[in-house]
């Protein structure tokens, strides 16, 4: 668990709820029906429109990452690569093969099944790099789902804020509806500015960053395979891994 990702959306709330009681709003100042309906599905309606389904859907796949990142360990990787090279520098390439099956990672197994099957060094650096490039291509995508949705949100709550002001000029005749019908005017501007600074943009912030770490744990992947393909020498092997650590 990602324990300040945790702390971060829990002060935002308060933040947010705490802000509206000592200001005197009260909770059900943050409340409106029609500003959620403006602002939040409108900016959903408005990234529907600019995302293709496969980039939406990954991005309802990631999101959780925001919580709960997938484990890294680099130490454990280059302690992995390091006991590989040995293995086969003592009894060749094939002896990796049995440890096919046991490769969770799909991009971990391709590259050492292309070890196995004695692709040369080159051609699997260039294939590998592909792959890659792909994977963090679509990942940067789906998370500016969120960046993109912390652009609309705003602006989606400046409509609200117009349309509500719009409703409170029709009852200039009656002031006792004149307050009531500005701060509720208002609220659609909280939705906006709250949803995108406190929720969508930090979630795409905090994806990006996951996203960049895969990213490095794949180009260390990489070197370390193509490493034991040449039959390079373990320590040097762990000696050259090691810079991903930091």
């Amino acid at each position: 668990m990602d324990i300040l990702s945790i702390i971060g959306a829990i002060l935002g709330l308060v933040a947010l709820i705490g802000g509206s009681v000592l200001k005197g709003a009260g909770l059900s100042g943050l409340w409106s029906p029609a500003a959620f309906t403006i602002v939040i599905l409108g900016t959903i309606a408005s990234i529907l429109l600019q995302t293709p389904m496969h980039t939406f859907r990954r991005a309802l796949q990631i999101v959780g990452w925001v919580f709960r990142p997938p484990p890294q360990d680099h130490v454990a990787l280059i302690a992995l690569m390091v006991e590989w090279s040995s293995t086969a520098r003592k009894q060749g390439l094939l002896a990796l093969e049995p440890l096919l099956e046991q490769q969770s990672d799909p991009f971990l197994r391709k590259g050492l099944q292309m070890v196995v099957d004695g692709v040369e060094p080159e051609t699997m650096r260039q294939m590998l790099e592909i792959e890659s490039f792909a994977q963090n291509h679509h990942d940067i995508a789906a998370a500016k789902v969120f960046e993109g949705m912390g652009i609309y949100a705003p602006t989606l709550g400046i409509i609200g804020a117009v349309l509500g002001l719009m409703a409170v000029m029709k009852n200039l005749a009656d002031p006792s509806k004149l307050g009531h019908g500005i701060a509720a005017a208002f609220t659609a501007t909280i939705y906006g500015i709250a949803s995108a600074n406190l929720a969508f943009l930090p979630i795409a912030s905090k994806l990006k960053g996951v996203i960049h770490r895969q990213e490095v744990e794949r180009e260390m992947l990489i070197e370390g395979l193509i490493a034991i393909a040449e039959g390079e020498n373990p320590r040097n092997i762990e000696s050259r891994l090691s810079g991903f650590v930091h």
